[in-house]
């Protein structure tokens, strides 16, 4: 006897809610074999044999369809929501074993999702998981210089005056990785599949002409400024796909479509990245398996063995406002970019009062948020590392930009909750005023100051305003309004230690 559609529709849901509840304990629960509006499987995992197999155009759904989708690294309900063009509350009653206050969802969690159709949908196909996007725990054990010397191609000779001073192919690649927190093994794939950089020798016509990755703007000349565009756009790309930023590319041609609901945020990032400079036909030969993945591969191996890197119910450790005890600044930022322009929407600015119409030298010293050692100190930064083990790549990781050189903490040195870190200042980027910019990192991916984990300092929770540095601190029923002229309406105290 065949059921009918209702109580196959409640037998389903029975044996998800059976499974949501495994992966929550045990997080792993994946289904055998993806049906109709699947999540697709990443169709990188198949031999370059297989790289023809043609991947079938989505149905146009019913409104409120439930379909099948499995969960991404760094998933979050509001993300989710919005891609699927479905609420919050209709994803919650279908998945009733996720609790409303949920962060990041597990990876590997199966769900059903209420969509909405919405046409010009993308491709399908996913290139790279995130975790081979960040510069994270999959990237401790690679040898930048190491690789390059390995290869046969031209970038292994190549210096540039990059950052204040003379550096090698490997330096500028190291820099602009750590700076953006971007794989260094993403960057080097992008120099060979564009630039054959580390496969042909012979140096390329468009390296000379000064804009060799193809993005034609004053002030962007020579490879390593294109590199930082590149970076740029690629986490603009990633987060903007995460935070509900991005959500249509548009192509030389003027022609749009809208990103898969299904994608990940890598994939998307590229798709981003190559959507800048490419034709629609060639950018749909890019994003497909005989593309860039295949240069990747070529280079790296398979990129979906890494880990997913951010796991499910992340929260923030305890943190204090990043500067002394009994001590008020002025809040001058609200949620904006964490490095770079644009997203991530990272970072919080904090500066004493008497410094925010300049860059003079301040006594006033900005304080670590949490213990920790310090994991990195270089020219108007720190980077604090609260897992202990020294690696600004793994675990909960505090940027703090625009310290002064004199009185700086060095790399090595441990710290406690409301030591000195080092003086605000104008020193490592663009500044109109001495203060600090705080920003945080998990597993190499940059944490949205104000999304599903805000920063929470000392109970002062951030919200965002309607653009970048405006927003707000909340502490109860105290509100402080982030303003670069340091306001009344922007102060802030932070509480002397209890007696």
């Amino acid at each position: 006897m065949s059921l009918q559609p209702e109580q196959k529709r409640k037998n389903n849901k029975t044996l998800l809610q059976a499974c949501l509840i495994l992966v929550l304990s045990l997080s792993a629960c994946l289904p055998d074999t993806p049906g109709r509006g699947s999540s697709p499987v990443p169709i990188a995992q198949a031999t370059a044999a297989s790289t023809s197999i043609p991947i079938p155009e989505r149905p146009v759904y019913a409104p409120g369809e439930l379909v099948e989708y499995t969960v991404q690294s760094g998933d979050t309900l509001p993300n989710l929501a919005n891609r699927f063009n479905t609420s919050i509350e209709e994803i919650l009653n279908e998945n009733p074993v996720i609790p409303e206050d949920a962060t990041t969802l597990p990876p590997g969690l199966p769900m059903q999702i209420p969509i909405y159709y919405e046409a010009l949908w993308g491709s399908q196909f996913q290139i790279i998981p995130n975790c081979a996007f960040v510069n994270g725990p999959a990237q401790i054990d690679f040898d930048i210089n190491g690789f390059i010397q390995s290869q046969s191609g031209w970038f292994k000779y190549f210096e540039q005056f990059a950052a204040e001073e003379q550096r090698s192919g490997a330096e500028i690649i190291s820099y602009v990785s750590t700076s953006f927190s971007i794989s260094p093994k993403l960057l080097l794939a992008i120099l060979e599949y564009q630039l054959n950089a580390l496969s042909d020798p012979t140096t390329p016509d468009n390296l000379l002409d000064g804009y060799p990755l193809g993005y034609r703007s004053s002030g962007y000349h020579g490879l390593y400024i294109q590199l930082v565009w590149a970076a740029n756009v690629l986490n603009q790309g990633y987060y903007g796909w995460q935070g509900n930023h991005l959500d249509t590319l548009e192509f030389m041609d003027r022609t749009i479509e809208h990103p898969d609901p299904w994608q990940n945020s890598a994939t998307v990032a590229l798709q981003y990245y190559f959507s800048h400079l490419e034709p629609k036909a060639v950018y749909n030969r890019t994003i497909n398996a005989d593309g860039f993945l295949k240069t990747y591969q070529d280079l790296f191996g398979d990129p979906w063995i890494c880990e997913p890197h951010i796991p499910g119910s992340l929260r923030q450790p305890q943190m204090t406002l990043p500067f002394e005890s009994g001590k008020t600044w002025a809040f001058t930022g609200g949620p904006h970019t964490g490095w770079g322009q644009g997203d991530p929407w990272a970072a919080l600015d904090f500066a004493p009062p008497s410094a925010t119409s300049g860059c003079e030298i301040t006594s006033e010293w900005a304080a670590a948020v949490a213990p920790g050692i310090i994991a990195r100190s270089d020219p108007g930064l720190v980077e604090l590392d609260l897992d202990g083990d020294g690696d600004h790549r793994t675990g909960w990781v505090i940027l703090y930009l625009h310290l002064g050189t004199q009185h700086k903490i060095p790399t090595g040195a441990l710290v406690e909750t409301g030591d000195h870190l080092g003086h605000p200042s104008c020193e490592g980027g663009e500044s109109t005023g001495s203060h600090i910019h705080i920003a945080r990192k998990y597993n190499g991916e940059w944490i949205p100051a104000a999304d599903v984990i805000p920063f929470n300092l000392g109970g002062w929770i951030a919200h965002s305003g309607a653009r970048e540095y405006q927003g707000t601190l909340t502490l109860y029923s105290e509100t402080v309004i982030a303003s670069t002229d340091a306001e009344e309406k922007s102060l802030i105290s932070s509480p002397r230690p209890s007696p």
